[in-house]
């Protein structure tokens, strides 16, 4: 099972962070990451047993995981699991924690962790899709920050 950590300062509260970055009709506003994100089986906002599908840029494979969130402790703590079988992955699960620095500036904390398929190859794609999702993640978290930071949305 490969697993990872990127965390980054956003010049705004964990609150105003938590939101936008739950809030999927403004998702593709700042997430670099993705092509379409959306809340599925009727659910318009997100929380404890909302499913999301986040469907990945053409260039990375558009990847699409269908997850559902387990944890939702608005401001501080999500955590969602895959509940799909994408190509390439047997399992997938993160949680995003928040803290707050100071009035308008806190830290986003993004861990992950996943179990490649097919068993098989796993000691050659673990690595290799480890470093893509850790480069992928730190991109999109600089790209939240300076949304913030072009925006002034804090």
């Amino acid at each position: 099972m490969a697993h990872g950590k990127v965390s980054e300062i956003i010049p705004a509260s964990s609150e105003v962070v938590f939101d936008l970055l739950h809030d999927y009709t403004r998702r593709l506003e700042w997430d670099t990451l993705l092509q379409a994100a959306y809340l599925d089986d009727g659910f318009i906002a997100a929380g404890k047993g909302v499913t999301a599908v986040c469907v990945g840029r053409r260039s990375l494979g558009s990847l699409t995981l269908k997850t559902v969130y387990v944890s939702f402790d608005r401001p501080t703590l999500a955590a969602v699991k895959m509940v799909n079988t994408p190509f390439l992955f047997m399992s997938w699960a993160a949680s995003i924690q928040h803290e707050d620095i100071s009035e308008h500036q806190s830290r986003i904390i993004y861990q992950f962790q996943f179990t490649t398929n097919p068993p098989a190859l796993q000691f050659i794609l673990d690595p290799v899709l480890k470093r893509i999702f850790t480069w992928e993640t730190r991109k999109r978290l600089r790209a939240l920050r300076d949304f913030f930071i072009r925006t002034n949305d804090c």
